[in-house]
């Protein structure tokens, strides 16, 4: 899966771990969902961090810590008619490419990229979240 790089604004598929399943112990995701890349950083061993907020149907309980996709957005990157939001409270942090990449539908390495705008948008929001201390941040260690 090492074959493209993190961009800003780019929807991967991924073992998404939310905050509460990793605060109840559990290493791995339920399921692989789309999720997008909001930030990249080398590291001092010059790997490359990513964090990446995760996508789901489940409508947020505060709205405002939340940014629903337009349906046209979603028929262009191939994802399902449901009513989706990219959650902006919580991310996975990892170093790229990392084991829980997976490939989507059609065996394609990614769905394809936000709107510029988008992006731009989802990222403010979640350095917002960031500033006043509600985002929670999930690492994810690779395995032994």
């Amino acid at each position: 899966m090492a074959e493209f790089k993190p961009e800003i604004g780019l929807v991967i598929r991924h073992a998404y771990l939310w905050w509460n399943e990793a605060r109840a112990g559990r290493e791995e995701g339920l399921k692989d969902r789309p999720c997008v890349i909001v930030h990249t950083v080398q590291n001092a061993h010059r790997e490359t961090e990513v964090y990446i907020a995760p996508i789901t149907h489940t409508p947020p309980d505060v709205p405002e810590r939340a940014m629903q996709i337009p349906k046209a957005t979603k028929a262009r990157l191939r994802l399902d008619a449901q009513t989706s939001w990219i959650i902006t409270t919580e991310v996975n942090r990892f170093i790229w490419p990392g084991p829980d990449i997976r490939t989507v539908p059609g065996g394609r390495p990614a769905y394809g990229l936000l709107p510029a705008a988008m992006a731009r948008d989802l990222v403010r929001q979640i350095k917002d979240n960031a500033r006043n201390r509600s985002l929670l941040v999930v690492g994810r260690a690779e395995p032994l």
